[in-house]
């Protein structure tokens, strides 16, 4: 009896069956894909692409033949030829030549595996416009890629290239090429022929010198050579008209680049062995608001400093300086300027821990004030009690209205007055004890732009809203909790300081404020942020969200790839893992974007 049952379980056909294999990608998946054209097999642990994902537009789909329905959503025949393969963070040791059978792909991401070479078929991708095959093992690409004449982003990071080829050249279309962390010893001539490239990424190489063609590419913004081996930069780095952030840190400089580039508006020289800054060589700097030169060798600023008008941040720390020129004082927009490390005499340490204010107001007062050409009343050092609260010297030269750490509950009533008469550009009435914007202000709307309200008790800001011209403004420490609708009427703001207030969500009005480049929430109690209405502000570039309620950080916060600074430490969501959050805003951005559900 008990052979007469297993003989009944013997399967009599089973030699003559293929084992069935559970499938790498699921075929739902597969199904999706050809429905959205997008298929999204990032961080699966392949260790090849399987040959239905090549076959996805070739082969009649199994579920054909099992359904007769054909129901609107089962019209296989209808199906869209796949235009996106994400097959980055797997284990890819090879691609096979099948990749041709997908010639309408527009996107191929490969990065982060383990691949030594690619495969020519990749040529015949002629549609193909980003090609990311950063963090493998690859020491050239196949000659086929450089015929892609649609391509638009290469990203080559983290290889192991010594070289590239002149044919680089050839693809024209390029606009974003990323080939750092690598071994390249020298650029190819042909990357002038790049004329629609606008980032270049070259940091973290074995880079000695750069090539003259560099002076062709006009429409590039942002040039990265950080981490190189460079002891000069060639003077045709002056014709990139179009040039805006340039990454110079942790190379072999000796002086201030001959540049003259003037849409200029970042250079990071960190890190080099800078000693000479001359004055000639500052007077090309017009634009530049952020400078950057710290970890260098410079004893002594020019007081031609004074040419770069619209500096917002200047970075000397761990230099050699000693002596501080007057004429940074004078500097109008600047908001940031940092000194430690330096050997300096005549300024007292508690006033450079006091803050870049209270340090600019020190060398401004080191600055004689010229007698009134005028001959009419000159003021004298002898000042009557009722003018004892107006510094007239700050308004009338400075253009400055400055009432601060008064503990004042109201603002005297002829300081708006002289300022007013004046058209002050500057209004600080930080540390005081206003509960609203003092109404007088608005006397000065014509001309005033950078506002410092900070350190007060304000739980209504709706005053500030006619000050049209504002750029800058500082609401730190008060009691806000929302801002007015009508705040978008500030159409030129730039800067909007918030940190320390009540604020549970991002201000709403702030999502219809294109101009702001720089917003800090930080130590607040925000829960959220709508990353798709962020995406609206298109010249943010500093983000502080630090120290507030964000349980989770949307993946789609990756897109928004203008921010230069992401601040997301002291929240208590967990992922980002903390050190993601660590390596800075690259790395945080990076890993949102890979997150994202296709």
């Amino acid at each position: 009896m008990s052979r007469s049952r297993g003989a009944q379980q013997v399967d009599s056909l089973r030699g003559f069956r293929t084992p069935e294999s559970e499938p790498s990608v699921p075929s739902g998946l597969l199904k999706a894909a050809r429905q959205s054209g997008t298929l999204n097999l990032t961080n699966r642990n392949l260790s090849e692409v399987p040959t239905s994902v090549y076959r996805l537009n070739v082969d009649t789909p199994e579920e054909a033949h099992r359904n007769v329905s054909f129901g609107a959503s089962d019209r296989w025949w209808e199906q869209t030829d796949l235009t996106k393969l994400l097959l980055a963070s797997n284990r890819l040791t090879r691609l096979s030549d099948d990749i041709r059978l997908l010639p309408a792909l527009t996107t191929l991401d490969l990065h982060d595996n383990q691949l030594e070479t690619l495969p020519g078929a990749l040529g015949d991708l002629q549609e193909l416009q980003q090609l990311r095959v950063g963090h493998n093992r690859l020491t050239c690409l196949p000659p086929e890629v450089y015929s892609l004449r649609n391509l638009r982003s290469l990203t080559l990071q983290q290889n192991l290239l010594d070289s590239l080829p002149e044919d680089l050249g050839r693809l024209e279309a390029l606009t974003e090429l990323d080939v750092s962390d690598n071994q390249l010893t020298e650029l190819p001539s042909g990357l002038g022929r790049l004329s629609g490239l606008q980032k270049l990424h070259l940091c973290r190489n074995k880079l000695t010198c750069l090539p003259d063609s560099l002076r062709k590419l006009t429409n590039v913004k942002l040039l990265d050579c950080s981490n190189n081996l460079l002891s000069d930069v060639p003077a045709g780095v002056s014709q990139m008209a179009a040039l805006e952030q340039l990454y110079l840190r942790h190379n072999k400089l000796r002086h201030l680049p001959p540049l003259r580039a003037p849409a200029l508006k970042e250079l990071y020289l960190g890190n080099n062995q800078i000693a000479d800054v001359s004055g000639e060589r500052m007077s090309g700097l017009g634009a530049l608001a952020v400078l950057e030169l710290r970890d260098n060798k410079i004893a002594t600023l020019p007081d031609e400093v004074t040419a770069l008008g619209a500096l917002a941040r200047l970075d000397l720390t761990n230099n050699d300086i000693g002596v501080l020129p007057a004429a940074l004082g004078l500097l109008p927009e600047l908001k940031i300027l940092l000194l430690e490390g330096n050997p300096l005499r005549g300024i007292r340490r508690d006033l450079l821990t006091k803050g870049t204010n209270e340090l600019l107001k020190y060398l401004r007062g080191r600055i004689k004030e010229e007698p009134d050409s005028a001959g009419g009343d000159v003021p004298t050092a002898m000042t009557l009690p009722s003018q004892a609260a107006v510094n007239l010297h700050s308004i009338k030269t400075l253009k400055s209205l400055v009432y601060s750490d008064k503990k004042a509950e109201l603002i005297p009533d002829e300081l708006f007055q002289a300022a007013a008469e004046h058209a002050v550009t500057s209004a600080d009435l930080s540390k005081n004890l206003l509960s609203d914007v003092p109404p007088r202000l608005a006397e000065t709307r014509a001309s005033l732009m950078d506002l410092n309200m900070a350190f007060n008790k304000l739980s209504c800001c709706s005053l500030v809203c006619s000050l049209t011209n504002l750029r800058h403004l500082d609401l730190r420490n008060n009691q806000l909790g929302d801002l007015p609708s009508d705040l978008n009427n500030l159409s030129k703001l730039h800067s909007l300081v918030l940190n320390c207030n009540k604020f549970k969500s991002f201000p709403e009005v702030l999502y219809d404020m294109p101009s702001l480049e720089s917003v800090l929430l930080g130590n607040n109690q925000v829960g959220d942020v709508d990353p798709a209405r962020l995406l609206r502000l298109v010249r943010l570039s500093t983000l502080d969200l630090s120290n507030n309620d964000l349980l989770n950080v949307p993946p789609q916060l990756g897109l928004c790839t203008t921010l230069r600074c992401l601040s997301l430490e002291g929240n208590p969501f967990r992922s980002p893992r903390a050190a993601i959050v660590a390596k800075g805003t690259d790395a945080i951005l990076e890993y949102l974007r890979s997150r994202i559900p296709t």
